[in-house]
This record gives C-alpha cells, structure tokens and sequence, in this order.
C-alpha cells in the first residue's frame, strides 16, 4: 500500500503512526495489523495524498474518482451496459491503465489493461485492482455474484498463500493479463441498485471494497459478536449455541458451511484483540492472556507463535516496547 510513496520514508512513518500502526512492524516478518487499521491507511493516503490510487500511477485519480464511476453505471439495464460504462469512465480517468471486456467459452472476464508499462510492475496495484473491482461488480448484481476465476500477471509472491481470503475463486499467476473472470451468462441480468443504495455503499468505502467482507448475518458473525461482547469470559461452543438459540450440532454445522468452526472464529477474534493491545499497550503477557482466555501466559504464547510465527514477546520487543 505504501509502495506509490515509498521514496518518502519519514512521511511515511508519520502516516503509519496517524493511522494506529507501528512504523517498525513493516521491518517484522511476523508483523500484523487489524483490519481497522488497514482501512485506516488506506484512507488517510488517500485524503492526504488526493488519490484514490495511492500514488501507484502516473497521475493521481482525485477524490471521488470511484464515486463518479459508480454514478455512470446507475440506471443500467444490465450488468454488461453498466461494465461498459465502467469502461469508458476509467478510459476518461486515466491514461496508465484501462479495463477491456474478454471472452473465454462461458466465461467473460474484467481485464486490465496497461498502457503505462512503468506501472505494470507493481504488484499491489494488481492485486488492488481486481480486489477493488470484482467487489464493484458483485455489488452491481445485487451482492451474490462470485468471481471464477482470478489470473494475475505476476509470478506467485511470497504472501500466495493468503489470497484465498480476499480472492473466492481459482486463482492463476504467471497469466500473460491480470483478469477477474465471471459466468457470462450473470452480465444478462437486470440491475437493480439505485440513488440510495450508491450512497450506502459509498459511506462504507474504501472498508467494503478493500478488506474482505464480514457477512453481518453470517453464524460466524455472530458467534464472534457474542464472544466479543462475553469478553473476558470467552464462552464455550456450547454455550454461546445456546445463546444463539441453536443446538451445538446445528451450530457446527452451520459454520463448517462458512468452512471455519467455533475454534477458528474464537481464535481469530483473540488474534485480533491480541494484536491491538500488544500494539496500543504494555500491559503484561500474563495479564493479556488471562483477557483472552488462556489458562496461563505460556499457552498464550505458544497459540501466538503458531498464528503469526512470532511469540508476543518477540513481536513486542520489534516495535520497540518493552
């Protein structure tokens, strides 16, 4: 994300600071950030810098950019009309990159296009493209349309792992054109959002487009909203079923159809309560475990080294506290 203003390295420790991260934790291996504080960067660069891209292109794409796209498309009778629109407005926008419709059997894909080669090589534009744009689309067709497919026209970077949690779909590298592809048959479809469901889903930008989305209806949303509010006490599988007025079975079963289980979304909730205080505070290992529910500060540790590879201490001591 910082890579369009890397050459200004103080700057950007300031604005690392502003937005609730600690500068030395992109010199940690094991270093991590809350989405809160992801959506909070991305903000603050683009407000500071009046660049919807970050810096990552040639010339910047003003403040309200993505609004006027999303304009263009209103009114649309169909998906397809709406991506043609979407089309012509980046071709208006900007001169580095451009967006082209592509056929393949079933398949119709978003492309990119790269008339700036300078750009070309940077690989979080990539990724912010098509993370930004596929979530565009999807909300265009009423929020329950998947992606098929992912190409990248980069070599798998070291973070591959990772992208099946922002990218639902297959996903290729080393592809000749980054491409998002989807059903052909779903561009047929008849729009459906209007003046007031732009303006929802602009007061909730960047965070709806740029971290993945959290179903609020979702069984795991619920179990992690009710854990969050039990905090310290951390309920059991069975009793926050009964909470949710379900069976432990039902329950189970429920969130093994989101593919997680009750351990996982606890565990990912306590990751990220862990990573704000070991972030915000210095309050002691033993105490911090005891706030997330383990039994003493060594199994705390040893659940904390298994997530990110780094025990809390380590982590600590890389930003700088004691």
């Amino acid at each position: 994300m910082l890579s369009g203003v890397v050459s200004g390295r103080d700057k950007c420790q300031g604005w690392l600071v502003d937005a609730g991260i600690e500068p030395a934790l992109l010199g940690h291996d094991a270093g991590r950030v809350t989405p809160d504080q992801y959506v909070a960067l991305f903000t603050l660069l683009m407000d500071r810098l009046d660049d919807e891209f970050l810096g990552l292109l040639s010339r910047p794409m003003r403040r309200g950019g993505f609004a006027l796209m999303l304009r263009s498309m209103l009114g649309t009778a169909t998906l397809a009309h709406a991506l043609r629109r979407l089309i012509a407005t980046m071709r208006l926008l900007q001169d580095d990159i451009e967006f082209a419709l592509v056929k393949e059997g079933a398949l119709v894909g978003l492309r990119v296009v790269f008339r700036n080669g300078s750009v070309a090589h940077r690989t979080f534009l990539h990724e912010l493209l098509l993370r930004v744009y596929w979530r565009l689309i999807a909300w265009l067709h009423g929020g329950r349309l998947r992606p098929t497919r992912f190409d990248f026209a980069f070599a798998a970077p070291v973070h591959a792992g990772e992208y099946a949690r922002v990218f639902p779909g297959a996903v290729r590298f080393d592809q000749p054109h980054t491409t998002v592809w989807f059903e052909a048959a779903s561009l047929a479809l008849p729009m459906h959002r209007d003046e007031a469901a732009m303006r929802q889903f602009l007061a909730q930008a960047p965070g709806v487009v740029i971290v993945p989305r959290r179903d609020d209806h979702a069984v795991s949303a619920r179990v992690r909203a009710h854990l969050q509010a039990q905090r310290p006490a951390w309920p059991d599988l069975a009793t926050t079923a009964v909470a949710l007025n379900q069976s432990t079975s039902t329950l189970q079963r429920h969130l093994a159809a989101e593919g997680l289980s009750f351990q996982a979304v606890k565990d990912q909730l306590r990751l990220d309560t862990a990573i704000v205080r070991l972030n915000t505070s210095t309050v002691p290992l033993t105490t911090l475990a005891l706030e997330l529910g383990f039994a003493d500060s060594p199994a705390f540790q040893r659940a904390f080294k298994q997530w990110t590879g780094s025990p809390p201490g380590a982590y600590r001591r890389g930003q700088g506290k004691a």
